[in-house]
């Protein structure tokens, strides 16, 4: 495993002031932020933008974001939506705001990738087979090119059956600050199969520096040393 992992009893809490942090010592006037889906994606997106008030100016944010299941954009599954919804929406607006769109094809969202240098904040989910962004375990874009920013990708599983679109380990790699949240049981023996050295994808993520919050129930038995 890489970067520093925390147990928290906030999950949602400890993801805001995380990103509010990264934000009052950015580097540069814009502040450039990716989003993710899945299930601790909305609560920590809620909680952001309540505790975000008076303390990120959200007109100097760009969103982006990690993944994307290539649905509609007003589809359940899509998270678009699930961005909008929990944050953009509760925040009025952002400076500019890069939904993945699988029908241009990574082409296009990999040049506006290309464009921001280094990501301020990635936030990352984990899954139960250890996935992250789109990156499945044995799928092709877990070993993309080191030039390739964004891929269209499949869970050679069948476990998640749509198609994606995400950035890469060569894209996601280059943020400034990576942050995992990761809660439920059911996501324990994962998470410590990962501080274990297994060769998962979200066991490949090393950024800048890279941050694991992880609520009570998917603590490991076995921390990192």
């Amino acid at each position: 495993m890489h970067g520093e992992l925390t147990v928290v009893d906030d999950l949602p809490g400890a993801f805001a002031a995380t990103v509010i942090s990264a934000y009052q010592h950015r580097s540069d006037e814009l502040f450039t932020l990716a989003l993710s889906g899945g299930g601790t994606a909305g609560p920590c997106y809620e909680r952001l933008a309540a505790d975000s008030d008076g303390a990120i100016d959200w007109l100097s944010v760009n969103v982006y974001w990690g993944d994307e299941r290539c649905v509609p954009p007003d589809d359940e599954a899509s998270n678009q939506r699930l961005g909008r919804q929990t944050l953009l929406e509760k925040v009025g607006a952002a400076n500019a705001v890069y939904p993945m769109r699988c029908d241009e094809g990574p082409d296009a969202y990999a040049l506006r990738v290309g464009e921001v240098g280094k990501f301020d904040v990635i936030h990352l989910g984990m899954g139960p087979d250890g996935h992250t962004a789109s990156l499945f375990p044995g799928s092709e874009a877990l070993d993309a090119d080191p030039g390739q920013l964004v891929a269209l990708n499949t869970d050679p599983s069948g476990r998640n059956p749509l198609p994606r679109m995400t950035l890469t380990l060569s894209a996601i790699n280059r943020a400034r600050l990576v942050v995992f949240t990761v809660a439920g049981a059911g996501k324990r023996d994962t998470l410590q199969a990962v501080i274990d050295g297994a060769d998962l994808p979200a066991g490949r993520v090393d950024a800048d520096r890279v941050l694991w919050l992880v609520d009570r129930d998917a603590a490991p038995a076995r921390l990192p040393s």
